[in-house]
């Protein structure tokens, strides 16, 4: 993906593959990262009780390696950016995050998200947005998603679940992470997916292990059926695109190898409405509870509209 990105930016770059448009001028970017490395300096000083917007459940991986196809593996994690953008706003808007993965260890980030590039060129932001997510305790020592079934979920005004390829893993079949999210999908509380993050509501299908294993397999007849009465059957939703993870696959590719299945298949073939657009260019889909964004470029907006509807859901 660094490569491919890299590329991008050149005068011959690709045209399929065009450089994030986000509009603004190197100037303007600079500066952008000044005022948002001091916030994150006031945010890592901010007594958590200050917080009185709810709590918010941050739903993590445990998984650091990816299983890619042929034997090979990936090392994994959440995309930095992913997490620290959303997770910037959701703070600033008075909520108080609280982490949760399936083994209660702690998590880790893929090195390739440790770039300048996903911080609009500036190396400055990514070095704050670093030191902001290093500076998280809570992220070395995680709720377990047993604690959280147990303790129910009544207290949460949301559920956030960032990307990187580690949520494919093992969020697709964790059947505990699938009541959770049940409970915040009929209750209508807002759930908000990046990345790789949307396909952690496969976990809510009736049987999450087999569908995975009939999507591997590409036994497609057998996933319609095992697809029946999936809660977020027919709702709209983006998610990082075939047409993008093949272009990290391959042996030069940043992966070094394919992965077992597409999250935009599975998403489909489960019953959502996956809404792709050009590849690394900013996407974020609002339908009903879910607010979801497409990739990494997308992190900014997609922590804004997401607050939007934390902030919408708990004045009613």
């Amino acid at each position: 993906m660094l490569k491919l990105l890299e590329m991008s930016q050149t005068k011959d770059a690709d045209p399929a593959f065009p450089a994030p448009r986000i509009g603004r001028t190197k100037k303007m970017r600079f500066l952008s990262g000044i005022f948002r490395s001091a916030a994150l300096i006031a945010l890592t000083s901010t007594a958590p009780a200050a917080a009185d917007g709810g709590k918010v459940l941050v739903i993590m991986s445990s998984a650091s390696q990816l299983e890619l196809r042929d034997g090979k593996q990936y090392h994994t994690g959440y995309y930095l950016d992913e997490l620290s953008l959303p997770l910037e706003k959701i703070i600033k808007a008075g909520f108080t995050p609280v982490f949760a993965n399936p083994k209660g260890n702690a998590v880790s980030f893929d090195p390739v998200s440790n770039d300048k590039m996903f911080f609009s060129g500036n190396d400055a932001t990514r070095a704050e947005n670093l030191k902001f997510v290093e500076g998280i305790k809570e992220l070395q020592h995680p709720k377990t998603f047993a604690a959280i079934v147990k303790e129910g979920t009544s207290d949460y005004v949301g559920v956030f679940i960032p990307g990187g390829h580690a949520p494919m893993q093992d969020l697709t079949h964790d059947k505990a992470l699938g009541e959770i999210l049940v409970s915040f999908h009929s209750t209508g509380r807002p759930t908000g997916i990046i990345c790789h993050g949307p396909t952690a509501l496969l976990s809510t299908l009736s049987d999450p292990e087999a569908f995975r294993m009939a999507v591997i397999a590409g036994d497609f007849n057998s996933t319609g059926k095992l697809a029946a009465g999936w809660p977020y059957a027919g709702y709209r939703l983006t998610v990082f695109s075939s047409g993008e993870e093949h272009a990290i696959e391959g042996p030069k590719g940043q992966l070094g190898g394919s992965v077992q299945f597409y999250a935009a298949d599975a998403l489909a073939q489960a019953g959502a409405h996956v809404d792709r657009i050009g590849a690394w260019q900013v996407n974020v889909i609002e339908d009903r509870e879910l607010v979801s964004g497409q990739q990494p470029f997308s992190s900014d907006a997609f922590g804004d509209a997401f607050v939007k509807k934390l902030k919408s859901a708990k004045s009613l």
